[in-house]
């Protein structure tokens, strides 16, 4: 069981704060250290003061093809921490285009009039799959699970006049609605990850399963309330407060004690 020390990253719209990264341009040395290894996953609090860029990300073939055999894609997730009265985000279109109305936008500038804006508040979640067009509104703070790439094609950057990546957002856009954003379900899962909340009232044990490789890590990430964790072989405790982060690891067991919500994240699809 480990805290990992969080990475901060300042951008131009707010800022990052990476929680669970081995991630080249973000490694937390004791966290890799633990692990002996790449972790397949990147999580990350996004503080949005002002609009993200309208971008896309490719998928595991894409990714290989555009940005060599190592990279691997960026399928996401977001869940709503915070959202200021009236935040709005970009998941998708308004209606399914055709590749000649997106590129015709996107060379003209006018791939804004194309999207679909949701309202988010706090508790939404939004499911971002590779080829997913997309763009984070200002006002919000988010929790964001996603595969470990730093991979991004700008399509549009309401003229602030960093560098766009037409030709590559365009190979990989997916041209069709998306689902847009609701309350969280309670849990969640896809090919590379799944989370899963945990309302704990009192006590919460777990042993965390699966070999000793660094995948079979889970995350618990601290969504509201206050308590404190222990490490039943070690007897270690730990305060817990939102938007804390704890790595456990397989075969590991720990007690959660407190009256607080928790997000349990794990590598890979976690149905049952």
């Amino acid at each position: 069981m480990m805290q990992p020390a969080p990475i901060e990253l300042k951008k131009i719209w707010g800022c990052e704060r990476w929680l669970a990264s081995t991630h080249p341009n973000g490694t937390q040395p004791d966290f890799a250290a633990a692990l002996g290894g790449g972790y397949p996953l990147l999580v990350k609090i996004i503080q949005a003061d002002d609009r993200l860029s309208v971008q896309v990300h490719p998928d595991d073939r894409a990714a290989a093809q555009l940005e060599g055999a190592e990279c691997r894609g960026k399928t996401e997730c977001w869940y709503v921490l915070d959202a200021e009265p009236g935040a709005r985000l970009i998941s998708g279109f308004s209606h399914a285009c055709s590749a000649g109305e997106l590129e015709a936008a996107v060379r003209n500038g006018t791939v804004a009039a194309l999207l679909e804006e949701v309202p988010v508040a706090r508790g939404d979640f939004v499911f971002i799959p590779a080829g997913t067009v997309h763009a984070i509104g200002a006002g919000m703070r988010l929790l964001e699970v996603q595969q470990s790439c730093d991979t991004t094609y700008r399509l549009y950057d309401w003229g602030r006049g960093r560098e766009l990546h037409i030709e590559k957002a365009l190979r990989v856009a997916r041209r069709e609605r998306s689902p847009g954003a609701a309350p969280f379900p309670g849990s969640f899962s896809c090919e590379y990850f799944s989370l899963e909340r945990l309302d704990v009232r009192g006590g919460w044990s777990m042993r965390a399963s699966g070999e000793r490789a660094p995948e079979s890590w889970q995350l618990l990430f601290v969504l509201e309330g206050s308590g404190a964790i222990t490490d039943c072989a070690t007897g270690g405790r730990l305060a817990l407060a939102p938007e804390q982060l704890h790595a456990v690891a397989p075969g590991d067991k720990i007690t959660v004690e407190g009256t607080l919500s928790l997000l349990r994240i794990r590598c890979g699809r976690h149905d049952g």
